[in-house]
């Protein structure tokens, strides 16, 4: 793979399907989508199997020198890999769940879904600051325009709710790198990675990158524009932006947070924890009480995602690994679960959950493949969800005990909330005429849906193989904020001992 642009090609490759299906017809457009998101799969594939785990940190680097100091400058770690692999596995299904539900506009519709992939890409393999910017805001457009013109009746009220919070966050954070650069006189990433920032400096650097990654999460209290989003965007634009773009978030905190700013990153562990338990506990809660059931999957996300910064901030290799794979997990399950909503959605034109029931009589293989998200959902061991709760709930305790009680009502709440989901659609009598009459899955609906089962199960079963890259990259971050922590004062954990693994260890 030496001296082969295989990161530049896989961001390059939907850009100029997009063009092409500008000029296309309906039908020509979708075909092309689905042919330049699996191409982008393929790539994906080639990029793990030639990826060296063990090797050297940054992998397939480009640098082209554009103009001033910003220069096209690429490359993954162990981490991006893994959402660069999220990211390519999500996309054709999300092509495949359009193929029927989008009739307006097919065209443009394909090409803002492609320019979506790219922009999301650019995110994870950016290596130079700005280039990064550049793509983590500009990805806001075509989700914008996929939840403004192909969303549902309030989809107007949702794309300028969405696209407002997202982008008055990322203001400050310009100001922030603007800083920064200023002060090391570089803009690539992993050298500001490895730059002692002054720690007067570091707490006014870490809320301003905080202000854009807390609202991409999204933490409480800025979530409140994801439910919205989620409830009037179409299916596959539900699958996006749980599966990856909530992600950009994490990774902005493990990319930039804890290895920039890792003094600030430790003082200011009491505020994310306390963001972190209100948003498990109050949004668990929210999600009990609805009805309808994309709210109740959009307010499960944020629940999903206040166990990362948990167990980002818990300082400790088991909080940073399972942090790092409950975001695997959330992408595949909560896509997952968009896609089961928009199965029934297609057939009945609701979300309502009360208008359902004994779905299981007449859609057995629906009811199976919902039934396997849900128990990922919950956590049961075998699932994807498992591995990474548990490996986060060990983390989060040893750093806190009270945020391990906090994150462990969680827990409970989420499996009874998604159980009161399931029995409410699948099981029961049969007795609404409407939902009798409903087929069960298509070939089409199968080829979406079993793949990311698949994905799940292996996931629970096998996690090593999307530990491994990784570990040698929680490793660098350890031996950032390890000193800060240690340093700090101990009552940032509640007066207790903060057990760390050693950098080069194996988590257990």
């Amino acid at each position: 793979m030496n001296g082969f642009p295989i990161l530049t090609l896989l961001i390059a490759l939907p850009v100029f399907a997009a063009i092409a299906c500008l000029f296309a017809d309906a039908t020509a457009a979708r075909w092309i989508a689905l042919g330049a998101t699996m191409i982008d799969f393929v790539l994906g594939i080639v990029l793990w199997a030639a990826y060296q785990t063990g090797g050297a940190q940054w992998q397939f680097t480009e640098n082209l020198p554009l103009f001033g100091q910003f220069s096209w400058a690429v490359g993954i770690d162990g981490i991006a890999l893994m959402l660069v692999e999220l990211s390519v596995f999500l996309m054709p299904l999300c092509v495949l769940a359009s193929w029927k539900a989008i009739e307006k506009r097919v065209p443009e519709y394909m090409a803002a879904l492609l320019l979506t992939e790219a922009l999301m890409l650019g995110v994870f393999e950016a290596q130079d600051l700005f280039l990064f910017y550049l793509f983590f805001e500009a990805g806001l457009i075509p989700m914008y325009l996929i939840i403004g013109i192909w969303g549902g009746a309030e989809r107007i009220y949702a794309s300028y709710k969405f696209f407002l919070y997202t982008l008055l966050g990322s203001v400050l954070m310009l100001i922030a790198m603007l800083w920064m650069v200023n002060y090391a006189h570089t803009t690539s990433i992993p050298v500001l990675m490895q730059t002692d920032f002054p720690p007067h400096a570091q707490t006014w650097l870490f809320l301003a990158f905080f202000a854009s990654f807390a609202v991409k999460m999204p933490m409480w209290p800025v979530h409140t524009w994801l439910p919205d989003a989620h409830v009037q965007a179409p299916t596959a634009g539900s699958v996006i932006l749980a599966g990856v773009l909530l992600k950009m978030g994490g990774y902005g905190f493990i990319r930039f947070s804890l290895p920039m700013f890792p003094v600030a990153s430790a003082q200011l562990f009491w505020l994310i924890a306390t963001l972190s338990g209100v948003a498990i506990v109050y949004t668990s809660l929210v999600a009990l009480v609805q009805q309808d059931m994309k709210k109740l999957i959009a307010y499960s996300s944020v629940a999903h995602m206040a166990f990362v910064t948990f167990g980002l901030f818990a300082f400790n290799r088991q909080g940073l690994e399972g942090s790092l794979l409950v975001m695997l997990s959330h992408g595949l399950v909560s896509g997952a679960l968009f896609l089961c909503v928009g199965v029934v959605y297609d057939r009945l034109h609701t979300r309502e959950i009360s208008r359902y029931g004994g779905v299981a009589n007449n859609m057995p293989h629906y009811a199976l493949l919902f039934m396997v998200f849900t128990m990922a959902s919950v956590g049961l061991p075998g699932t994807s969800g498992f591995v990474g709760e548990f490996l986060s709930m060990m983390g989060i305790y040893g750093a806190s005990t009270w945020a391990a009680f906090v994150a462990t009502t969680g827990i409970v709440l989420g499996a009874a909330y998604m159980l009161y989901l399931y029995r409410r659609v699948v099981q029961g009598p049969l007795d609404k005429p409407d939902v009798a009459a409903m087929t069960d899955l298509s070939a089409r609906e199968l080829l979406i849906l079993v793949p990311l089962a698949l994905a799940v199960l292996w996931m629970g079963v096998y996690p090593e193989s999307f530990m491994a890259p990784m570990r040698k990259d929680v490793g660098v971050v350890l031996s950032r904020v390890d000193p800060a922590w240690h340093g700090g004062d101990s009552k940032l954990a509640g007066g207790k001992p903060v057990a760390v693994a050693s950098v080069g260890g194996e988590s257990h």
